[in-house]
């Protein structure tokens, strides 16, 4: 599918998406505008801003939450980058990011959206600092499942949902969004 298409249902899925905060309402209005200002902001080339996709995995039980130690931050995180040409939807996006950088095939994810992030990112361009502007969805993994660690990751882990290897409120805000939003489900 093109950028174009993908632009289209980005735009859709967002203008769509009941927020569940102040501040992700504040967020998906951003999203939208620069959505509304560049043809390409779902591209990687479109510089310094562009959106990405991404997911948080949880054990069936949502006890715990699938992270990756990412390869050039060095720092742990759910699972997601940028839109590509095969992507259909941003939806489609993150289950592929999912599954490459979980070595998890069989994912099950929920339709919507349910955290936002703008962050930058030091490492994405050599043209300099960008701003990746991603749209996060919620996935279990079917019980047994064995992660893989891929090529973008140091290390891909469980973590139990009260004993995370973070405490960026960003990452603190997903983790119970998703939590919350897959209870309800």
């Amino acid at each position: 599918m093109s950028h174009a298409s993908l632009h289209r249902d980005a735009g859709g899925v967002l203008r769509e998406w009941a927020a569940p905060t102040n501040d992700q309402e504040a967020l998906r209005k951003s999203f939208i505008k620069l959505l509304e200002e560049y043809d390409d902001a779902t591209a990687r080339s479109c510089f310094p801003n562009h959106l990405t996709a991404g997911v948080i995995v949880f054990s069936i039980d949502i006890s715990q939450v699938l992270l990756n130690l990412h390869g050039k931050a060095q720092r742990w995180f759910a699972f997601g980058g940028h839109l590509e040409d095969g992507d259909d939807t941003l939806l489609d996006a993150a289950a592929r990011e999912g599954r490459e950088e979980s070595g998890i095939n069989s994912l099950m994810l929920l339709p919507d959206p349910v955290h936002l992030s703008c962050h930058p990112v030091d490492f994405c361009d050599s043209r300099g600092r960008v701003h990746h502007h991603d749209v996060r969805f919620a996935a279990m993994a079917p019980p047994g499942s064995v992660p893989e660690v891929s090529h973008e990751s140091s290390d891909v882990r469980w973590f139990g949902v009260d004993d995370l290897p973070t405490d960026e409120p960003d990452m603190l805000d997903l983790i119970s969004l998703a939590a919350d939003r897959l209870r309800r489900s």
